[in-house]
């Protein structure tokens, strides 16, 4: 589930109301189908997460395997057939630490843990209302908007990020934060969160915890832009952060924070829904929504991390991003540099990924599950 804005509290209803009269699409337990071609390297292929619509318990997950060109649909069942509700409510992160798999698994409170090779269960770390994950050393770490999904500007609970053990998934500590914390990045010994105040509208925060892992105590917060969600770190010792804006006045951009002063030292007109760093190159794709004309603005950009510059804003060259509905997720191959979009459609039905060359040509799609969202290459 992306941070609860506003505009997403209006798709839910409209998704009740779809989901009361349309015919339900059934995806078969371990379905497969050849999708696409071969790919060689140390990458055994990627798992993709489907998030599945908030309360109707249909999180999935996908994988693409490399060396078949096979993508198998919902493997997770398949692996698991004895798991009641398999994966649950609203899927929110996929991260592969060392040789397991996580799933940050919003609504139904948990952290999915699997064998990343076999995708057969190991256990589940209990979070209430998580939404993302980061790695270093023994530990792991996740935020916690803490309280219910309640959308109201007298929200009283602050959120924390939760610090477990990676070989036992005991629960370490917590360090409180700012309201509804969403993406989280780790750069040397500190810790950057990003405070959204998504449940809070139109009172949204505005600034990024910093927080020391060795104490793990917050140290201070940098102010940004309103409704924060996605943090970066590159390999210039900057921090690239999305602002979602209000979805009036304000708009979404993007802003970069020197990690060394911890002061944001630029900020770019681009609209950010989600991105993809990739050497020294940010994917960017944006499904802006907006009150003032009651649209969405799509655009699919590129920026140069180190000269601060928008190399593109539509790296879809053969101009089949008219085929595209609702831009959701996105990855970029670091083998061969192929562009992985992911389209949510009516955000109630099965969806759609498509590969796309360096240069922006469509080489293939595929049938995913519901709301197709989240990566994670695994190696062999």
């Amino acid at each position: 589930m992306r941070s609860f804005y506003f505009p997403y509290c209006l798709l839910l209803v409209v998704a009740v109301v779809v989901l009361s009269c349309r015919t339900e699409v059934v995806v078969n337990n371990g379905e497969q189908e050849e999708a696409g071609y071969r790919v060689n390297g140390n990458l055994s292929g990627f798992y993709l997460l489907n998030e599945g619509s908030m309360g109707s318990n249909k999180a999935t997950l996908d994988f693409y395997d490399f060396a078949t060109a096979i993508y198998h649909r919902n493997i997770y069942a398949q692996r698991n057939p004895n798991v009641p509700k398999e994966l649950g409510d609203v899927g929110n992160d996929l991260k592969i630490y060392g040789s397991r798999l996580y799933a940050v698994i919003n609504c139904s409170n948990k952290i999915e843990v699997m064998d990343a090779q076999t995708c057969k269960r190991i256990g589940q770390i209990d979070i209430p209302n998580c939404r993302y994950l980061r790695f270093s050393g023994q530990y792991g770490y996740i935020t916690s908007y803490a309280g219910p999904v309640q959308i109201t500007p007298q929200y009283s609970q602050v959120g924390y990020v939760a610090r477990f053990d990676t070989a036992t998934l005991e629960l370490k500590a917590q360090c409180l934060v700012g309201f509804q914390p969403d993406e989280l990045e780790i750069v040397g010994d500190k810790m950057y969160v990003a405070n959204s105040g998504g449940y809070m509208v139109p009172n949204y925060e505005n600034t990024i915890s910093v927080i020391d892992l060795g104490s793990f105590t917050e140290l201070k917060r940098i102010p940004v832009a309103v409704n924060l969600h996605h943090l970066r770190a590159d390999n210039h010792g900057q921090l690239w952060v999305s602002s979602r804006g209000d979805y009036y006045g304000n708009a979404s951009r993007l802003y970069c924070i020197d990690t060394a002063t911890d002061e944001v030292v630029d900020s770019l007109q681009v609209g950010v829904s989600d991105f993809w760093l990739d050497d020294d190159r940010l994917y960017v794709y944006s499904n802006e929504w907006s009150y003032l004309d009651m649209s969405d603005a799509m655009t699919y950009a590129i920026v140069d991390v180190v000269k601060h510059e928008v190399l593109t804003r539509n790296f879809i060259t053969d101009g089949t991003e008219k085929d595209i509905q609702k831009p959701y997720g996105l990855c970029v191959n670091p083998i061969n540099k192929d562009i992985y979009i992911t389209d949510a459609k009516m955000y109630v039905t099965p969806g759609t990924l498509f590969c796309y060359s360096a240069d922006g040509v469509l080489q293939w799609k595929v049938r995913t599950g519901d709301i197709p969202a989240h990566f994670s290459f695994l190696g062999k």
